[in-house]
């Protein structure tokens, strides 16, 4: 497990209400780091939530209880038959019917098994390894930010990807296999709105470890905060006056 390089010490000017998740994915035990009580037994996307609120690092592993399907989505166990089939989401009233459901696993990013024996979980403020996956939890107005760094110096265009159960393969496993920035709303995902894990109002935003330099640059470079979002008179101003200065260099070359 490479050490940490990274400086993110500009993500606490955004100012979030909880800590942003480094996340590793690995084949061997890493090391310095404790595994997950093992008393605990909580969903995949529960581990986002502890380590946010005990801010300390841990790792999980099949040896670890996990109450929901993170194991199978991440290759330690195989998936009951009556689950793949689409049994449960039929009965949940999620899907009309389990034919649904089970064409909708077909599209769910997961990993082959044995591939991923650990995932290791941290606060950026106290991460010892270079994150595969940072997953930041904001306000609308500070996702803004966030996703602004992706495309402030490349255009790239905004994306989301998800699906009405199985949140966590969209958030941890989607933008490491994709290389893709990835951001959610949790109230539309069954388990996450069902367990309470996050406020209405939230958002998840997922970057994979490709896109971490660029958009931490950027932060860095960027103005966060634009004028022409603390009001809209303050809007129609700026955009007006840039738009009166073009025409005159235009007209005056």
């Amino acid at each position: 497990m490479g050490a940490l390089q990274t400086d993110f010490s500009i993500y606490d000017r955004i100012g979030f209400e909880k800590p942003p998740i480094g996340v590793k994915f690995m084949f061997f035990r890493p090391q310095g780091i404790e595994s997950l009580a093992m008393d605990k037994n909580l969903s995949f996307c529960e581990m986002l939530r502890e380590a946010q609120q005990t801010r300390t690092p841990f790792y999980f592993s099949k040896e670890n209880n996990e109450s929901c399907v993170g194991k199978f989505l991440l290759g330690m166990e195989g998936m009951a038959a009556f689950a793949e089939s689409g049994q449960i989401g039929a009965r949940l009233q999620i899907f009309q019917e389990p034919r649904a459901n089970y064409a909708f696993y077909q599209h769910v990013p997961r990993f082959d098994g044995g591939t991923v024996n650990y995932v290791a979980f941290s606060p950026v403020d106290k991460l010892t390894f270079e994150p595969d996956v940072l997953v930041i939890t904001a306000r609308p107005s500070q996702g803004e930010i966030v996703m602004r760094s992706m495309t402030y110096s490349t255009g790239e265009l905004y994306n989301s990807r998800t699906t009405p159960v199985m949140g966590c393969a969209w958030c941890f496993i989607y933008p490491f296999k994709s290389g893709n920035v990835n951001y959610i709303l949790p109230e539309m995902i069954h388990g996450m709105k069902g367990r309470e894990l996050f406020e209405e109002e939230e958002m998840l935003i997922s970057i994979p470890y490709q896109w971490i330099p660029i958009m931490t640059q950027n932060l860095q470079r960027m103005k966060m905060h634009l004028p022409s979002h603390n009001s809209k008179q303050e809007y129609l101003e700026e955009f007006g006056q840039i738009m009166k200065d073009l025409v005159q260099e235009a007209e005056n070359p």
